[in-house]
């Protein structure tokens, strides 16, 4: 019998798919799954399993909770990275990959099937959390007596997607400059970490510092509309979790305060990705260029 070792050998020798597109494909695919998988999952940890499960509070404290969840987030960003850098350079990021497209880094015909992978591995990362955690999430809800699918169960479906605070009253311009900020930062450190002329990473760390900087936007914008960043993080999610019983609350993303929100998530960071990216090129980079700065070589 041939050893595991063996038979990819053939597979990688004889598939045109794994060689090219597919195996981007795939890649980003298992990369956002992995990210929505534990970062999700922290959610679910923190909303609805933690409290009833012996090993937390009944009133979980909230700053606690918001730690958990952004260091949640933080280490499955680095661990979707890792996943996925060796073949793509991990975008699992709609707003990177049209990003590096904008900024001539990245070739425009790619960027579609990009999207598309990145949406369906949030989609079944998101399943994933929903098969582990179906049990404590119907729980919650039976004891705080919430029926899914009504408004009130926007604290259940914000395990997998994102909602706006109250006192933006349920006005769009608000979180959408929220994720435009957040999603600009967000880039500007990517386009940091992965420019050889500044003081790029050595060792592998650039997943780490990247989780990092999701880290940090987390902990400093957070609070406004849940800090997606990421078109696919909250689009793909939603959609399953609309198909998973929250119906309007999900898709077209109708809460207490709030109505039709689903596409600020999506539009804000598309904008905001290009925003960043631009800002440290002619920022930055085009300083490092002017100075004669070389590229590090390891």
């Amino acid at each position: 019998m041939a050893s595991t070792q063996e038979t990819l050998d053939r597979m990688a020798s004889r598939s045109g798919f794994l060689k090219g597109l597919g195996g981007d494909w795939m890649a980003e695919f298992l990369g956002t799954m992995v990210l929505i998988a534990f970062g999700d999952g922290v959610v679910a940890m923190a909303v609805a399993a933690l409290n009833q499960s012996g090993r937390g509070t009944k009133i979980f404290d909230a700053s606690g909770d918001w730690l958990l969840i952004t260091w949640g987030w933080a280490i499955a960003v680095v661990m979707g990275v890792y996943v996925a850098g060796g073949i793509t350079g991990a975008h699992i990021n709609p707003a990177v990959t049209l990003a590096m497209a904008v900024r001539g880094a990245f070739p425009w015909k790619k960027v579609p099937l990009y999207w598309f992978a990145q949406v369906a591995g949030a989609f079944v990362g998101a399943a994933i959390v929903f098969l582990v955690y179906h049990d404590a999430i119907s729980s919650w809800e039976h004891a705080n007596h919430v029926t899914r699918g009504n408004p009130g169960s926007f604290v259940t479906f914000s395990i997998f997607a994102t909602f706006p605070a109250p006192y933006f009253k349920g006005g769009w311009v608000g979180p959408m400059i929220d994720q435009i900020v957040g999603t600009a930062f967000l880039l500007m450190f990517v386009a940091a970490l992965v420019d050889r002329r500044n003081l790029s990473p050595k060792g592998n760390l650039t997943p780490w510092l990247v989780g990092m900087a999701v880290a940090a936007i987390g902990m400093s914008y957070g609070a406004n509309a849940g800090y997606a960043i990421n078109p696919a993080r909250d689009f793909g999610p939603r959609l399953f979790a609309a198909i998973a019983g929250w119906g309007q609350v999900a898709l077209p993303g109708d809460g207490p305060w709030y109505s039709n929100y689903f596409w600020i998530p999506i539009v804000g960071p598309l904008i905001g990705g290009v925003i960043g990216v631009l800002v440290y090129d002619f920022g930055i980079k085009a300083i490092l260029l002017a100075r004669g700065v070389k590229e590090a070589t390891d």
